[in-house]
C-alpha cells in the first residue's frame, strides 16, 4: 500500500502537473471504484484544480466550487501520467481524469479491487474521512508521546493505525521499528522516555529519508516505481536476508494478510518472536533464539 513517502511524491509531482488545470473529462472503467452518488461525479468536469492535499493515505483532489475528490489507492491501486485522452488499460484500469495537458490513469492489480473515489463537497463533509492520527512529520516529541502512549498497543500495531499516526502503513513501520531498535511486539504503555524519543526519530528520519530518495527517483517524471518492496530497506520483505546493521538473517512472523519483519539481533536481544500459526503447530519444538534456530537448521 502506498504510504507517506509514496502519496507525497504523487502529491508533489501531481501539484507540477495538474494544479491550475482544468479537468475536461472523468471516466470511471468499473463502478465499484466510485463510493458515493452526490454529488454526482460529472460535476467536476470543466472546474480547475485548486490544490492537491493529503489525508492519511488519501490524495484528495481539491476543486473550485468547494469539490474534493478523494482518492484512496489501497494496496494495488497506482496512478500513471499519460498522454491526453490515453485509453484506460483494459485489465487493471479502473480510471482517467483527462486535463489539456495529459490524462491521470488509475490501474489497481490484483483480483480484490479495494481501491476508492469519493467525491464530496465542503470542507465539513471532507472532514469525515480524517481517521485523527497525528502527523508524524509535524508533531513535537511531547506530541507524538501522547499519541503513542494514548492506547496500549503492539508497536506493529500503533504505528499503522491511521488513528494513532497518519500515513504509515506494514512497509515503513517495519523500517522504523528497527531504526529504533525496538521489539515490535513491544506494548507502548511499557515505553520509557528514551525509547519513545528513538522511535519518534526513527519515524521521522525513515519517512524523510524515503520521500527524498522516491523524489529523486522520480525525477522530472512521474513516480512509476511504487512499491512496498525495496532493495535498500533494511528489513521490510528481507526475510533470510542479512540485516544491514549486524548482519543476523532477518526474520518474519505472519497473521492475517500481513507480515512483520524484524532482526533479531538488533531488536529483540537474539529472541525469536513466535509465528501465531507455526508457533500453535510447533509448540514447544518452536525456537527461541537465533541460536536454536542455526542449529535445528544444521
Amino acid at each position: 500500500m502506498p504510504e507517506y513517502p509514496d502519496i507525497v511524491v504523487y502529491m508533489e509531482r501531481l501539484q507540477c502537473l495538474i494544479k491550475g488545470q482544468t479537468l475536461q473529462k472523468i471516466r470511471i472503467a468499473h463502478p465499484f471504484l466510485l463510493r458515493t452518488a452526490t454529488p454526482p461525479i460529472h460535476a467536476i468536469e470543466g472546474l480547475a484544480v485548486r490544490d492537491i492535499e493529503r489525508m492519511g493515505k488519501r490524495i484528495v483532489f481539491a476543486f473550485a466550487d468547494d469539490y474534493f475528490l478523494v482518492l484512496h489507492l489501497m494496496i494495488g491501486g497506482r496512478l500513471h501520467w499519460q498522454a491526453a485522452g490515453r485509453k484506460i488499460p483494459g485489465k487493471r484500469g479502473l480510471a482517467a481524469l483527462d486535463f489539456p495537458n495529459g490524462s491521470l490513469l488509475l490501474t489497481e492489480a490484483g483480483t480484490q479491487k479495494r481501491a476508492s473515489l469519493h467525491l464530496v463537497r465542503g470542507r465539513s463533509a471532507l472532514a469525515a474521512f480524517d481517521c485523527g492520527g497525528l502527523e508524524v512529520m509535524e508533531a513535537t516529541l511531547e506530541e507524538f508521546r501522547a499519541a503513542i502512549r494514548r492506547e496500549n498497543h503492539t508497536l506493529k500495531r500503533a504505528l499503522t493505525d491511521p488513528g494513532i499516526l497518519s500515513g504509515i502503513g506494514n512497509a515503513y513501520s517495519d523500517e522504523i521499528i528497527h531504526r529504533a531498535r525496538l521489539s515490535p511486539v513491544l506494548l507502548t504503555k511499557s515505553l520509557t522516555d528514551e525509547q519513545v524519543e528513538r522511535l519518534y526519530t526513527a519515524a521521522r528520519e525513515i519517512l524523510a529519508e524515503w520521500a527524498a530518495r522516491l523524489r529523486a527517483e522520480a525525477g522530472d517524471g512521474f513516480p512509476e516505481k511504487v512499491t512496498a518492496f525495496r532493495e535498500e530497506m533494511a528489513v521490510h520483505g528481507r526475510c533470510g536476508q542479512p540485516c544491514p546493521v549486524c548482519g543476523a538473517p532477518v526474520q518474519r512472523i505472519r497473521y492475517a494478510t500481513n507480515e512483520t519483519n524484524y532482526c533479531a539481533q538488533c531488536q529483540t536481544g537474539g529472541r525469536l518472536l513466535a509465528d501465531r500459526a507455526l508457533s500453535r503447530l510447533l509448540k514447544g519444538d518452536w525456537p527461541r533464539t537465533l541460536e536454536e534456530l542455526e542449529e535445528r537448521k544444521r
